[in-house]
């Protein structure tokens, strides 16, 4: 397997605002993702609700977003303390029937051995798994395989699972509770049991995500020096998700709190880096 890393994003920002987020009971909420509107900056709320982000200016609008809470848009000198209100959540894409679990089928298998790596920052990229005939004698998700580079213990990363709309693009979330899995150390394929959340193959088709968390326990910091021969302190958070470049129509990430395509909307075909996840199905 080879493998390559890039860094995407520096970070050049000055005003620090701190931060606690809870729920309407003035519970702590961990792993709420905050970002700075119209900025490619933000982070992730500690288990005990607390969250620091640098922004440019304190008048600029913070975004909170978490699974089954209301979006919160909050100006960056107001967020002491941040309440998020619960929503009602829809399982209509749990089924509840009885598994046998005696054969199993992987999905998604990247047609390359070349891999890549970013420091990508506070987002969520997909991968889209088509529905196909075959898989209807195991249309149960059982396990999700991700492929990344850790280079530390107890590093944790959050999955989503979203419905296909009907115009193939992702929709909302099938299950209303976080799914958090802690990663192994190196360069592994991970694998993480989701059969307690009853997922099934939708006919449509079933985007998978993964989001980064931007806290301390995933933080390693590394001494630099920047344009100026100055020493610097250079932050990045584990995991490193590998990517295989694939033809698809285009990519989608999850960034400031909207969904970003990139490529071309039309049936052409382009190379886009695209997540490497697999899903293992079972019946």
């Amino acid at each position: 397997m080879k493998l390559l890393l890039f860094f995407f994003l520096t970070f050049s920002l000055t005003a620090q605002v701190k931060g606690v987020v809870v729920d309407e009971k003035n519970q702590p909420i961990p792993y709420v993702s905050v970002w700075v509107e119209h900025e490619n900056t933000g982070t992730s709320t500690e288990e005990n609700g607390s969250f620091e982000i640098e922004v440019k200016d304190k008048n600029n609008n913070l975004i909170f977003l978490a699974l089954g809470f209301e979006k919160q848009v909050i100006k960056a000198a107001q967020v002491d303390k941040v309440i998020l209100k619960t929503t009602t959540f829809e399982l209509n894409e749990v089924l509840v029937d009885n598994r046998l679990e005696t054969k199993t089928k992987e999905i998604g298998t990247p047609k390359n051995e070349m891999y890549q790596a970013f420091e990508n920052g506070p987002r969520i990229d997909l991968k889209f798994f088509p529905f196909l005939p075959a898989y209807s004698k195991t249309k149960y998700i059982k396990k999700v395989a991700l492929y990344c580079d850790s280079r530390m213990d107890d590093v944790s990363i959050k999955i989503h699972f979203y419905k296909t709309n009907e115009d193939g693009l992702p929709g909302d979330e099938i299950i209303n509770k976080d799914l958090l899995f802690k990663v192994k150390n190196g360069i592994n394929n991970n694998l993480f049991v989701v059969s307690s959340s009853r997922l099934i193959m939708s006919k449509k088709g079933i985007y998978v995500g993964f989001e980064k968390l931007i806290i301390e326990k995933n933080k390693i910091e590394k001494k630099t020096k920047d344009l100026n021969n100055n020493e610097i302190i250079k932050k990045t958070y584990l995991p490193y998700i590998l990517y295989n470049l694939e033809e698809r129509p285009f990519s989608l990430i999850f960034l400031n709190g909207k969904w970003i395509k990139k490529g071309t909307a039309n049936t052409s075909q382009t190379m886009v880096y695209e997540p490497a996840v697999k899903l293992i199905l079972t019946n």
